[in-house]
C-alpha cells in the first residue's frame, strides 16, 4: 500500500557529510515530517549512494517513505519507496515501467497544468508545482500563480505538492495537500521545532 502523500515533505539540502545530514533528517522526522526525499545535486554518486542507503534505514525508523530525486538507478539500488522526476531527469513511462505499480512516483510540473495532465496519464502518483514564491535554493526558477493549486484539484484526481516552506500556510489554504519544504525547515535554529510548526499547519494534523 502506498504512502499517503500529505503534510510536511521534507527535501534534503546539499550536505557532504553524512552524519551531519542524519542529524538532521532525524529531528525532522522526529518533529512530524511525513515524507522525504533525499536531493543531492552536488555529491558523487558514490556518496549519493551511502547517503541514500543510510537516510532509507533512518527513514524506515519513522515509517516515513524516502523518495529519491532524479535518480532511477539510485532509487532501485536502495529500494527506496519512490522517485521524483523533474523537467530534464528522464521519462516518466520509463521510470514508472522499472519501478513497478508499487512505487512512488513524483513529477515537478513547475507552473504548468498541462505537465500535470500528462504526467497524471502517465502513471505518476503526486504532481507538484512551484516555487510560488521567490526560492534562494532555486533563483531562476518561474513562479507559479497561487489558484494554479486549486484548478489542479479540480481537474487532477492525484495529490498535489507545493514547494515552499516559508509561505506554507498560504499553500495549504490555496489547495496543497503537501508541502515540499528545504530552507524554512533545514535552515531553522531548531530543525525539529520547525518540522512541528510546519506540520501543525495542515487540517485533521495530530
Amino acid at each position: 500500500m502506498k504512502a499517503a502523500i500529505k503534510g510536511l515533505y521534507a527535501v534534503t539540502p546539499d550536505i557532504v557529510d553524512t552524519t551531519e545530514l542524519l542529524a538532521k533528517v532525524e529531528a525532522a522526522l522526529a518533529g512530524g515530517a511525513r515524507l522525504l526525499q533525499y536531493r543531492n545535486k552536488t555529491a558523487s554518486a558514490a556518496l549519493r549512494l551511502l547517503q541514500a542507503r543510510a537516510l532509507h534505514a533512518l527513514a524506515r525508523e519513522y515509517s516515513v517513505p524516502l523518495i529519491v530525486n532524479d535518480h532511477l538507478d539510485l532509487a532501485t539500488a536502495v529500494d527506496a519507496a519512490g522517485l521524483h522526476l523533474g523537467r530534464e531527469d528522464g521519462s516518466l513511462g520509463e521510470a514508472r515501467a522499472r519501478l513497478g505499480p508499487e512505487k512512488l512516483l513524483g513529477v515537478s510540473c513547475y507552473n504548468r497544468l498541462e505537465n500535470a495532465l500528462d504526467a497524471a496519464h502517465a502513471g505518476a502518483n503526486y504532481v507538484a508545482f512551484g516555487s510560488f514564491f521567490p526560492s534562494a535554493v532555486k533563483p531562476g526558477a518561474p513562479q507559479a500563480p497561487l489558484a494554479l493549486l486549486g484548478e489542479a484539484r479540480r481537474r487532477i484526481s492525484l495529490p498535489v505538492v507545493a514547494i515552499g516552506g516559508d509561505n506554507a500556510p498560504q499553500l495549504i489554504a490555496a489547495g496543497a495537500d503537501a508541502v515540499a519544504v528545504i530552507s524554512a525547515l533545514f535552515g531553522a535554529p531548531d530543525i525539529r521545532a520547525a518540522a512541528q510548526r510546519l506540520s501543525a499547519l495542515f487540517p485533521g494534523h495530530e
